[in-house]
């Protein structure tokens, strides 16, 4: 008895070459629908599934591989036991499972698609078939991608078998792949539900690439995509440089995130996470000019982004200084070709449009999940409390601030003026210590400017320092039981403080 191979394919990709080179070795074809009528006219010697069933497909093609015929032929063992009742039932035995799922997810992210078209285009008999091949893995070949057809043919025409561990392979990409199916249904049906945090939690996703190491070189690392991600980074379009990094991937996301805060042109470097950098302004080039003068020492081998089509003058500024990642939502071609001059410049194009998604964080043997911090605030809703009223300048300084601390690790501290900051105090375990770090850096400069704080101050030390380097004006959420004696000392000192009642801790 000849080998049989059951073929019924969404992505036809290669699959009449792969049907045709498992003729040669002398393969009996079934096919069901659009892959037999494919297969038929390209040549291929192929039988209907309903001519092995006796059976029509049947309820709009709900029902065409689920009968007995088909799922014994797939499950039965190659023992005596399991071929005797074969043979009594009229089955034969299939011996290799070549099947893809219906475009659920093309589906789903096609404007205006209804319930019942995702419905409709959720597999059943797919499912069925490719699991029942994955469980008789030991006798029963399942292939669920298109780019593993010319490995099969390679192991089939060695004429010395496939081996276990090639076969143990296939039916782990075989549970893989509708695992992965199935998380994108269940994230649909959620979503239609608003359900945020569900009861069971079933992430899917999908290898972007290996790399070369992880946060340091003794740590294995890869990247994934989630599997209906419509945006963010694993969706940005590579255009020069050597491959990401574990550290690029996670410095990029930051200096994305924060970039795509700004309605003007703006520019952010970033170093471990944290901006070193960030301004806006008229046009990009004076945009990078002030982000990259802010700490040029820090911005050294940094993460570039823009908010904005990239230009030439701004790339030939920005392609000078040693940098790892440039991100901009395009470039002129000429701006590009100045980027690409420098061979190992990784140079991603990446859409800014804002991520409604979720931020996933692991702990040991387990994960927390939190809406991403979108909170914003304009100038009109930052809350007066001392005697002393801000400019309308300051105003709109002190939003700015406000944007860029969101970003830095907690306790944040960040000194701005001109739209440009001047001083960043990232990550100190007391909130003073954040802000001497942030006031030393700007010196001179803070004369005049304004400093925000990611949350409240505990106490009035960090107005006092602020007013030794005259500090004029302070943005801060509020809330601590000492709130008045801040206040008192801003009145003290003749510094106008808001409050804006959102904290921004970063972690």
């Amino acid at each position: 008895m000849g080998k049989r191979a059951l073929i019924s394919v969404s992505n036809k990709a290669g699959v009449v070459e792969f049907a045709r080179g498992l003729e040669a070795l002398g393969w009996d074809m079934i096919s069901t629908g659009g892959t037999y009528d494919l297969l038929n006219k390209s040549g291929v010697k192929v039988t209907q599934v309903a001519g092995v069933t006796g059976f029509p497909e049947i309820l709009d093609g709900r029902v065409k591989t689920l009968h007995p015929k088909i799922h014994g032929g797939i499950l039965a063992r190659r023992i005596p036991d399991h071929l005797r009742q074969l043979s009594e039932n009229e089955i034969e035995p299939i011996d290799m499972v070549v099947v893809n799922l219906y475009p659920f997810r093309e589906t789903i992210q096609k404007p205006g698609t209804t319930l019942e078209e995702a419905i409709e285009n959720i597999d059943i008999g797919g499912p069925a078939m490719i699991r029942s091949a994955a469980k008789n893995y030991q006798d029963v070949l399942v292939v669920v991608s298109h780019q593993d057809y010319n490995m099969i043919l390679t192991e089939l025409e060695s004429g010395s078998g496939v081996s276990r561990e090639f076969r143990l392979k296939l039916a782990k990409e075989a549970f893989a792949h509708t695992a992965l199916y199935d998380s994108m249904i269940n994230q649909y049906l959620g979503g239609l539900r608003g359900e945020k945090f569900p009861d069971v939690l079933i992430w899917g996703g999908e290898k972007v690439q290996d790399m070369r190491y992880g946060e340091n070189p003794h740590q294995e690392a890869a990247f994934y995509r989630q599997a209906l991600a419509t945006g963010g980074l694993p969706m940005a379009k590579q255009l020069n440089g050597k491959e990401l990094s574990y550290n690029n991937v996670i410095d990029a996301e930051a200096a994305f995130a924060l970039v795509r805060e700004f309605q003007e042109p703006a520019c952010v470097i970033i170093k471990h996470t944290n901006p070193c950098g960030a301004a806006i302004g008229k046009d990009l080039e004076e945009a990078y000019i002030r982000a990259f003068g802010a700490d040029p020492v820090s911005a050294y081998g940094g993460i570039i982004a823009f908010n904005r089509h990239v230009d030439v003058k701004t790339a030939t500024k920005a392609a000078e200084p040693f940098m790892e990642v440039i991100i901009a939502p395009g470039y002129d071609d000429e701006a590009l070709a100045a980027f690409q001059a420098k061979k190992n410049l990784r140079v991603l194009e990446l859409d800014m449009k804002p991520s409604a998604g979720l931020q996933i964080k692991s702990v040991e043997g387990g994960i927390v999940i939190q809406d991403i911090d979108g909170a914003s605030l304009d100038a009109a809703e930052l809350k007066v409390v001392t005697k002393k009223q801000p400019t309308a300048q300051e105003l709109a300084e002190l939003a700015f601030a406000w944007k860029v601390v969101k970003h830095v690790k907690s306790n944040a501290i960040v000194v701005t003026r001109d739209n440009t900051t001047l001083g960043v105090g990232a990550g100190q375990m007391n909130r003073v210590g954040s802000a001497k770090i942030a006031l030393e850096q700007a010196g001179d400069r803070s004369k005049g400017a304004v400093l925000a704080s990611d949350a409240f101050f505990p106490f009035k030390d960090t107005v006092e320092l602020a007013g030794q380097f005259g500090i004029s004006a302070i943005v801060q959420t509020g809330g601590s039981i000492r709130d008045q004696e801040s206040i008192d000392e801003c009145d003290r000192l003749g510094i106008a403080m808001v409050f804006t009642e959102i904290r921004h801790f970063r972690h």
